[in-house]
């Protein structure tokens, strides 16, 4: 790891020192919420899903009729220039884009060229390692994830104060987390994660009708557990289910994989991370250093 001087952040075509890197008090990312990002990991200097994580930003501004001012290649280019100018070879990337500077009016036309920021940094998984003995905490939130007609989660914004008010009521609870339900009840996901349980040896998550954002990393989990011969379903699921389930964990870029051991106190088996998940973790981490996932740039 890199630890010779501060970071530097990528903002519109510039390399900054950590400390020296500003926005505009105008611009319509901190004013409003209003633009898209994405987190990424590095691992052994290898940028894991990298094109999968660009699609996704993309995607997610076309929804916010947001044009980014770079073509997905250029984009990538810039993303792999910064890595490599900061020297993590295992480290966390913030890719942001604002709508940019504007006034403090709602109208987005106000607002001129968007804004592109690239942060590198060494971050821990966020509910810890997935080797820990006892898993993650978590409580399950009053507050609802935002339904699929509202400010989707199927599209990673800037706005994240739905899962803010769930962190909230966590740390005020002693829990790590908060498990969200969706409009209707049924379980959605984590304030920064997506959520799996175990039953009956076979994988259960929730669908993207619950509210939840298509996790890469999801989306690896699934592809490992077909490899392995365990049944994934996609499916509502209920608040009983989750509490009375064999396992449970969650996944995420700053998650990774992350057991959890108690639901609002209760714990989930013995409240350690089960077999299942274990295999899971074991294969995920030979999959995120292989450099055919990602981008060697290191």
């Amino acid at each position: 790891m890199r630890e010779s001087r501060e970071p530097l952040v990528y903002i519109d075509g510039e390399l900054y020192p950590k400390s020296q890197a500003k926005i505009s008090v105008f611009d319509h990312g901190l004013l409003y919420g209003d633009g898209v990002f994405e987190g990424i990991r590095v691992y052994d200097g290898v940028i894991f899903k990298l094109k999968e994580h660009v699609d996704r930003l993309y995607n997610s501004a076309k929804v916010l009729r947001l044009k980014i001012p770079m073509s997905k290649d250029a984009m990538t280019d810039e993303i792999i220039k910064t890595v490599r100018a900061n020297g993590f070879k295992d480290a966390y990337i913030r890719l942001v884009v604002t709508r940019g500077v504007g006034d403090l009016g709602l109208d987005p036309r106000k607002c001129g060229r968007p804004s592109i920021i690239i942060i590198v940094e060494y971050l821990e998984p966020i509910l810890g390692r997935g080797e820990r003995e006892y898993g993650a905490s978590v409580i399950i939130s009053s507050t609802r994830r935002d339904p699929v007609y509202a400010t989707s989660h199927e599209v990673k914004s800037l706005n994240y104060l739905n899962s803010i008010f769930a962190k909230i009521e966590a740390i005020e609870a002693g829990a790590d987390d908060a498990i969200m339900l969706d409009s209707r009840g049924f379980v959605s996901e984590a304030t920064g994660a997506n959520l799996f349980i175990v039953r009956d040896s076979k994988l259960y998550t929730p669908p993207v009708t619950a509210g939840i954002l298509p996790g890469i990393t999801r989306a690896v989990v699934i592809e490992i557990a077909g490899k392995l011969g365990i049944p994934v379903i996609e499916r509502d699921l209920t608040p009983v289910e989750l509490m009375t389930a064999d396992e449970a964990f969650v996944t995420g870029t700053g998650a990774e994989l992350a057991p959890i051991g108690f639901i609002n106190k209760l714990p989930i088996n013995d409240g350690r991370p089960g077999p299942i998940f274990r295999r899971l973790l074991e294969e995920f981490n030979k999959v995120k250093r292989d450099p055919s996932n990602g981008v060697k740039v290191l």
